[in-house]
């Protein structure tokens, strides 16, 4: 299989970037990731540099079983950067998304509010559950989805890589095998909270490669900012 993919990184509306994206191929697959720094707290950025970094070294095709590998290397980043915070006196998390696959099949792992959406057949089959406060009032039924990105306890995060507990991500390994045609995107929440899932699907269905699906909802994004917005980042991934 080709995978055709494509990153995207800004700033927006801050001085700085705190996000980091990145993506690996091997002989048997690869992997895809975002991760945000979490804003207001000391060196965000480095905090997600190190996730992207370490994941992005450690992954290769010698691993067999990825919801283990998952487990063990996001534990072992947290590690160092729970050994970085005490080393120079600073408050450190980020939020992770990412997608590995490997021999076709695929797992899906996120901790905080950094997202995955999949489609297949043309369809959105599935996205992952952000691990906020705000998704939590979703989920139970006191706003709407749409709602979620200007919620009050959006930035509220339940958990995050960079604390002594609730780093651990949520893993799911997706019961099919990955095919031609399937297409994700993954990204910040300074870029989903101004897309509405239906956008990034029918952006897609008009797209031929993962640069252009990006470019499309870049488009709606920058439309809706107010020049304050959030550092936003988006890996859009088409299997052919």
């Amino acid at each position: 299989m080709i995978f055709d993919y494509y990153e995207f990184s800004n700033s927006g509306g801050r001085d700085y970037n705190e996000d980091s994206v990145g993506a690996k191929l091997c002989a048997g697959g690869g992997i895809f990731l975002v991760a945000d720094g979490l804003g207001g707290l000391s060196s965000g950025e480095v905090a997600s540099g190190m996730v992207r970094d370490w994941l992005i070294d450690k992954f290769d095709d010698s691993v067999t079983d990825i919801p283990a590998w998952i487990n063990e290397n996001v534990k072992a980043v947290n590690d160092r950067i729970l050994a970085l915070e005490q080393q120079q006196n600073k408050k450190m998390k980020s939020t992770l998304v990412m997608l590995a696959v490997m021999n076709n099949n695929m797992v899906f792992a996120h901790s905080g509010d950094s997202r995955l959406y999949y489609i297949h057949n043309n369809e959105l089959v599935y996205y992952t559950e952000d691990h906020s406060v705000a998704f939590k009032k979703f989920k139970a039924g006191e706003i709407g989805r749409d709602q979620i990105g200007q919620d009050e306890d959006q930035s509220s995060l339940l958990r995050s890589i960079g604390g002594d507990d609730h780093f651990e991500p949520t893993i799911f390994a997706y019961p099919e095998q990955i095919s031609s045609g399937d297409s994700f995107m993954l990204c910040s929440d300074g870029a989903w909270e101004y897309l509405k899932d239906l956008e990034v699907l029918v952006d897609r269905q008009k797209s031929s490669t993962a640069k252009e699906w990006t470019q499309r909802m870049l488009l709606r994004i920058m439309d809706r900012v107010n020049g304050k917005n959030d550092n936003l980042s988006i890996v859009t991934l088409i299997v052919e």
